[in-house]
């Protein structure tokens, strides 16, 4: 029987050291050639994907251009922008590799929309870095022209705009999503998190936010009963006392387990700590779904011999 998968890109999945459009679609063919693996296995697959080093670079590049006749976009549509054009690529992608396969099998992008709180406490505590590094003195000015924004030092290496990230509470998308699935399509959705979004009255807002991927992953594999939530990052598995002599690789290992190394710290925040917190999530909140955490040069172990990090109820 066919199983119904959400699997979420990391960003080394898309992007290396060369951020031309045509290093990304490279990066992207390799991608996809792992990816049709889940289609060869006769399961149901929806992608998504992170964006943080495209909206980064779009930040920099509409900064460096915008004028009063011809103003830089707001953060919302920027990831929006970025949602478009990842899509396009990777819908490239796939196809080129099914068709190279023989398999008969359309894949679309989906601009999705991911609901947020408006009374979010991180609308109050922006902690999310985007766009590029500015001096003291640049930061002041940003700030005396756009008074809402929020600047902090970063790491020794200038100051960077923050920007609240909000936890997803629903993608406004997910039915059009699933209609796809059951029409044999591959979505490409929620990229880069979702365009950050809160009902007001009728309609939805965009806020300036960015959403984590993994967040936004999970909360669409909850809302397609996916059977399965695939988180692929840059290792094989999670590890505990990560890079220590008595570092330890976990593989099956149960939402109990895996909440008490939560409580040890052990995993780094903006990196395996939301993984964790998302895989954990998406366990308690299915029916009776797993989360697994692993590498995309993986995916073949993955399926062949259940290799990588499984989260079980």
């Amino acid at each position: 029987m066919s199983k119904k998968i959400v699997v979420a890109l990391g960003g080394n999945a898309i992007l290396t050291d060369n951020a031309s459009a045509e290093a990304q679609q490279a990066a992207l063919r390799k991608t996809a050639k792992y990816l049709v693996q889940f289609v060869e296995n006769g399961d149901n697959l929806i992608i998504s994907h992170g964006n943080g080093p495209q909206v980064g670079n779009l930040l920099l590049q509409m900064a460096g251009g915008s004028t009063a006749k011809n103003p830089a976009m707001p953060l919302d549509t920027d990831v929006a922008m970025t949602q478009g054009s990842i899509g396009y690529w990777m819908q490239n992608a796939m196809d080129e590799v099914l068709s190279e396969k023989g398999i008969d099998k359309d894949v679309a992008t989906v601009i999705t929309q991911v609901e947020v709180g408006a009374d979010d406490p991180a609308f109050t505590d922006p902690t999310k870095p985007v766009g590029p590094f500015y001096s003291k003195e640049e930061a002041d000015k940003q700030k005396a022209e756009h008074p809402d924004f929020v600047f902090v030092e970063d790491a020794g290496r200038g100051y960077r705009r923050v920007v609240a990230s909000p936890r997803p509470t629903g993608v406004k998308e997910y039915r059009v999503i699933n209609h796809m699935v059951a029409d044999g399509i591959i979505p490409i959705s929620v990229g880069g998190g979702g365009v950050p979004v809160v009902k007001e009255g009728n309609r939805l807002a965009g806020r300036e936010a960015v959403i984590d991927k993994d967040f936004a992953s999970e909360k669409l594999a909850e809302l397609v009963d996916a059977d399965t939530l695939i988180i692929l990052t840059a290792v094989d598995n999670i590890y505990v006392n990560f890079n220590k002599p008595d570092q330890k690789k976990l593989e099956n290992i149960t939402v109990a387990e895996l909440k008490k190394y939560l409580d040890e710290d052990q995993f780094a925040k903006g990196s395996m700590l939301p993984k964790v917190q998302a895989a954990i999530e998406f366990v308690e909140n299915s029916n009776n779904g797993k989360a697994v955490v692993t590498s995309l040069e993986n995916v073949d172990k993955f399926l062949s011999e259940g290799a990588g990090t499984i989260i079980t109820r």
